[in-house]
Formats: structure tokens, sequence, C-alpha cells
């Protein structure tokens, strides 16, 4: 093909560059929409503090277990009757079967999260678990999507799914086991804590939910749960070599970051919720490799869902009106097809862009986001072997100070513009080269 025809096939230079100032443009003005409107949201924010005292309790729980005193109800389960002991190693085997079978997938995950809470709602953590999920399989699903497989090679994209899959499956395996014997304490009017240890969990949990059994305190529970999963992945998956390899390091994985993508979204408004428009809170993850910034990331997200009202009124809404799926489409159906409509941008025509913020340009088509049975098949859980991640309570001290909600949390035009992004991206490799992305 001569240069000219090659040229033909590439989106024109003053096409991309309006398109990148339109998006600067509307960046800079939406984002201080975005404080205006996180602030008006804020207004209304209920008070959420850390109780110290219950802190204390629990730290001073902690150093008692690390100077070899009983852990809590340690001496009266050694003293059950054979009958009662009997019942619990039936009830163990029953936790560890149905987590086996809901750990299939992002999607039966999701939707276990989702039914114990309803079963339990002042299991706050289940819910913030429940919306992390959804997010994990939008990005499982995103990488067989419209617009990264321009961006990524298939093995980069293998390799991304991994480790998405592999960090959703070991946090379930971790978490939902102490939410299933929680409900079981619940049921026979006593606390069960002290069985955690049978499925692997960390000592950090014990007295955690003896605590939680007594006070009753959702913060100290919820919180305590996102300091244990973070460090549950931490050394297994986010620092094993393999992943820092094939996944972390790897170039189209780091471009994700300025393009924010990797970004958690609570939907509170949903056009087939209460038929207005889509609203979205939620934040950036920055760096997805710093175990500190990962809690506190998922400390703000549970603060803004805790602490808002209207977040969390719509949040609530549209988790009991909207099955997840794995596609976008599941909270912006006027944006996302779960099946391409059409041949755009197929057989090496130059991708042209879709979005203008938050709405698809006149004549274009949806984007596509299949749903996650469409998109990849089920794999089997690899779980990494359980080590007890706790060594020195008082370093994780901090992390139990303060619940702050963010300055800004109001996100629907950012998430929005991190797809224009894409498609800025899409049509700059196509211009100019780059990134090892595949036609398909």
């Amino acid at each position: 093909m001569s240069q000219r025809g090659k040229d033909r096939g590439r989106p024109s230079l003053l096409g991309w560059l309006l398109h990148a100032f339109r998006f600067v443009r509307n960046y800079a003005v939406h984002k201080r929409d975005a404080r205006k409107a996180s602030h008006e949201l804020a207004e209304h924010a209920l008070p959420a503090s850390m109780r110290q005292e219950l802190v204390h309790e629990l730290f001073a729980a902690l150093q008692s277990e690390a100077q070899g005193d009983a852990a809590p109800g340690g001496e009266a389960h050694a003293r059950t009757s054979a009958e009662r002991a009997e019942r619990e190693r039936a009830l163990i085997h029953r936790i560890r079967h149905e987590t086996e079978t809901a750990n299939r997938n992002n999607v039966t995950r999701t939707e276990a999260y989702r039914a114990v809470y309803y079963r339990c709602p002042e299991l706050q953590w289940a819910l913030l678990a429940h919306l992390v999920s959804r997010n994990g399989g939008w990005n499982m699903t995103d990488l067989q999507g419209e617009l990264l497989p321009e961006l990524m090679d298939e093995e980069s994209r293998l390799h991304a799914f991994i480790l998405l899959e592999r960090i959703n499956a070991l946090i379930f395996h971790d978490a939902y086991p102490q939410l299933l014997l929680y409900e079981a304490s619940r049921k026979e009017g006593r606390d069960l804590s002290a069985l955690l240890p049978s499925f692997g969990v960390s000592r950090f949990m014990l007295p955690v939910w003896s605590q939680f059994w007594q006070r009753r305190d959702a913060i100290m529970l919820t919180t305590a749960l996102i300091v244990n999963e973070q460090h549950v992945i931490e050394q297994p998956l986010v620092q094993s070599e393999y992943f820092k390899a094939h996944v972390l390091k790897k170039t189209p994985f780091l471009l994700q970051i300025p393009l924010q993508t990797n970004t958690v979204v609570m939907p509170y408004g949903a056009p087939q919720v209460n038929g207005g428009d889509m609203m979205l809170a939620g934040l950036v993850l920055e760096h997805f490799s710093s175990l500190h910034e990962r809690i506190e990331f998922g400390k703000r997200l549970y603060a803004i869902l805790l602490r808002v009202p209207e977040v969390l009124a719509g949040v609530t809404a549209f988790v009991k009106g909207v099955h997840h799926t794995g596609s976008r489409a599941d909270y912006a159906p006027h944006l996302f097809t779960k099946e391409r409509e059409g041949a755009q941008g197929a057989g090496g025509a130059p991708y042209k862009e879709r979005l203008e913020g938050c709405s698809l340009l006149t004549g274009a088509k949806k984007l596509l986001s299949p749903e996650l049975a469409a998109a990849w098949a089920d794999v089997p859980a690899e779980l990494p072997e359980r080590i007890d991640w706790l060594e020195d309570a008082p370093s994780i001290l901090p992390y139990f100070e303060a619940l702050p909600l963010p300055e800004i949390f109001e996100i629907t035009f950012e998430h929005c513009m991190a797809f224009n992004k894409l498609e800025l991206a899409v049509q700059a490799k196509q211009r100019f080269g780059g990134l090892n992305g595949k036609r398909r």
C-alpha cells in the first residue's frame, strides 16, 4: 500500500488535535463542576468517626494475643460438648463448600456479597465489597471491550485478567467465610469467631469479630476488613515476581493510571432505575502497588457510602434493581451495549470518536461492553499458600484514626472523560503508532 493509502486509513492529525482540544476544555470545566457537586453532597454528610476507646480495646486484645494469652473464646471452645463440636465441624464444611461454589467467577462472587448484605445489613463491608466487585467485573470485560484491545495485545490482556481474577478470588476466599460465620453466629445466638482459624483467616480478625459481636460497631469492623483484605493480597499477588514482570510493570498496565481506567464507581443514579441521568460517586486509585494507598482508598470509598445519604440511597436502589452481568451497560445503557452494533471500527478502518463527555455523538454507535460470560471463560481458582500477614499490630494502628470524606467524589463526568482519553489514545496509536494493540 502506498504511503498516501496508509495515511487515508489513519485518523487525520487535525481531527485528532480538535478532539484533544475539546477534551482538555471539557475536562477543565467539569472538574470545577465535580468539586461543586461534591461540596453540595457533602453538606448533607453524616458524622462518622472511629471510637478511639474501641480502637484501644482492639489493639490491647491483639497485644495480649501476641504475648501468648488465650484467644477470645478459646477456653470456652475447648469445653464444648461432643455434640456441639460435631455441629461446628458440619458448619465449617458447609461454609467451605458454599465459599467454593460462590467463588466460581466475578458474577457469582458479586451476587454472594449482595445476598449476605441483604440478610445481614449490619455487615456494611459486604455492600462495599459488592460494589468493588462490580467494578472488578467491569474492568475484566473492558479487556475484551471496544477500546483496550486496540491498546493492549492479547497476552497483556490475558495476564491483566488473571491478576484481576486472582485478586477477586483470593479476597472472596478469605472474607466470605468470615461473613457466613458471623451469620451462623447470629442464628445460634453465640459468638463463633473462635472457628475462624479453620478457614485460614489471619489472627488479626479474631479479636475484631469478637469485638463486633459485643459492640456492634460497623465502622470498626469494616475498617478492619479493608485493612485485612488488602494485606491478604499484598505479598502473594501484588508483590509477586510473576505479576510484577507480566502485569504491573508492563506499559499497557501502567498506561491505565494516567488514563484513569482504574476508577471505582458507585452508581447512585442509573437510567434504568430512576429514569434520570447516570450519576456516579467514586475515586481513582493512582498507585495500585501501594498497600497504604489501597487501604486509604477503601476507607474513603466506605466514607462516601456511609456518610452521604444521597449516595447510599441511590446505590442501594441500583444494587437492588440491577443484576450484575459484568457489562458497563448495567449502569450506562445509553453509552454501552452488550453486543457489538454493526461493523464500526472493524476491518482496519480508523477509529472515530463516539463520545462527547457523557453523551454519544450524533449517529455514533454505543461502545461494546460484553457480559462477563461472553468475555471470559471461568478459570479454576489458583489460590496461593495462606500465610498470616500480621507481624506488627502497632504498624496498622494509624489506619484506625479517622474516616475522611474526600474533597471530590462526584466523578460522573471524570469517569466519562476516562473513556474519552481512551478514544484519544486509540486514535493516537493509529496515527502515530506506539502501544502494541491488536485489531479484532
